[in-house]
Formats: structure tokens, C-alpha cells, sequence
């Protein structure tokens, strides 16, 4: 159960497309901190382009980074509760995006990334069964957040950031609510999915 109790905040540097990065990252947290319990996928990416024109090396590194990335960490974090007996639990923050495509051009290969996270999130459930692990699995799927990668990013064309400063936004905290809530249910309740969305959201 979450005690409400302030915290250390321990920061580790790693690219999430570079697996040695992401293995490195675990080894020191094993290492300084002792097992890991919980595991929140949150890295992700978007590269403004076309799928009739774009570049390749755009779309690698979204499918790099919101796919393989996320595999790599679950895996390992998978391995350590399983092998010291942990009952722990796997977020993937997804996106509404991963349920639906916005009629929002310029998106390319994000969108079938999230839908990728849908169905990596239900096969892990699967697994999970299979082997008779106890380790939660959720997909947290929220609407557009302020962030780096959507109104605070730079790298959008000016018409892009425009309109997405026209819709209704989340805040960061307001993801992390979620993730509290997902986090203090009980030990026999599992939220496979939950989707948190602005009122008023016109994606």
C-alpha cells in the first residue's frame, strides 16, 4: 500500500532506444536500491512527418523508443520479480491514441505504436497467466498532456502547436493521479485499462 510517505528521488540517465542503456540502468538500480517492484513505461516519442513522404530514421526511432524500448524494460524488469518472488506490477503509459487514430496528419507511425502498446499489454496479461505470475499489468491511456512531446515541443511546426494549444488539456499530475490509484488498489484487483481524457476532448 502507498504510505503517503515523502520519498528519495534517485535519477539514472538512459536512452531507452539503446538497450545496453536501458540494462545499465537496471543493473544500478538492483545494485543501490534492491529489487524493483514497480515499473512505469513512460519514454515516448513523436516525429512530426508524413507516412506518404516521411523519413525512415523518424519513424525508427519512435518505433524504437515507444516499442522496443518498452519491451526491453518490462523484460527486465519482469526477470528480477520473478525471480525473488515479487508480486509487483507493470504500467505502460499508453495514449488514447492507441485505441483510436486522430484525424490528426502528421502522426505517422505514432499511432500504431500505442496500438502496439494495447496489444503488448494484453499479451503480457496472457503470459502472465500462462506462467501463473501475480504481476499486474495495466495500460494507462491518457488523452493530450502538457508535455515536451506535444504543446512544449519544439520541434512542431507552428501550425501543430497551434491547434494543439487550442484543445483541452491534461496536466502531468493528473496522469500521475492515475498511476497513484492504479497503484493503491488491492492486491487481487487488477485495472487492465484505464483511459483518462480531458472533459471536453475533441480528438
Amino acid at each position: 500500500k502507498l504510505s503517503g510517505k515523502k520519498g528519495k528521488l534517485h535519477a539514472v540517465k538512459a536512452d531507452v532506444s539503446k538497450e545496453e542503456d536501458v540494462l545499465k540502468a537496471f543493473r544500478w538500480t538492483e545494485e543501490n536500491l534492491g529489487h524493483v517492484h514497480v515499473l512505469i513505461n513512460n519514454a515516448g516519442v513523436v516525429k512530426e512527418n508524413f507516412l506518404c513522404n516521411g523519413e525512415t530514421e523518424k519513424w525508427r526511432e519512435v518505433l524504437e523508443v515507444n516499442i522496443l524500448g518498452l519491451c526491453v524494460a518490462t523484460r527486465e524488469a519482469v526477470k528480477i520479480m520473478t525471480a525473488n518472488g515479487i508480486n509487483g506490477h507493470i504500467i505502460h503509459i499508453n495514449s488514447v491514441a492507441g485505441h483510436k487514430v486522430p484525424n490528426f496528419p502528421g502522426l505517422n507511425v505514432y499511432t500504431a505504436s500505442k496500438h502496439a502498446v494495447t496489444a503488448l499489454a494484453e499479451t503480457l496479461r496472457q503470459e502472465f497467466n500462462a506462467l501463473g505470475a501475480k504481476i499486474k499489468i495495466t495500460s494507462l491511456s491518457p488523452g493530450l498532456v502538457v508535455s515536451e512531446m506535444t504543446t512544449l515541443n519544439t520541434e512542431f511546426s507552428e501550425e501543430r502547436q497551434n491547434v494543439m494549444k487550442e484543445q483541452p488539456i491534461l496536466n502531468p499530475e493528473d496522469v500521475a493521479d492515475a498511476v497513484v490509484y492504479v497503484l493503491s488498489t488491492p492486491e487481487h484487483v487488477q485495472v487492465q485499462e484505464l483511459t483518462v481524457a480531458p472533459v471536453g476532448e475533441r480528438l
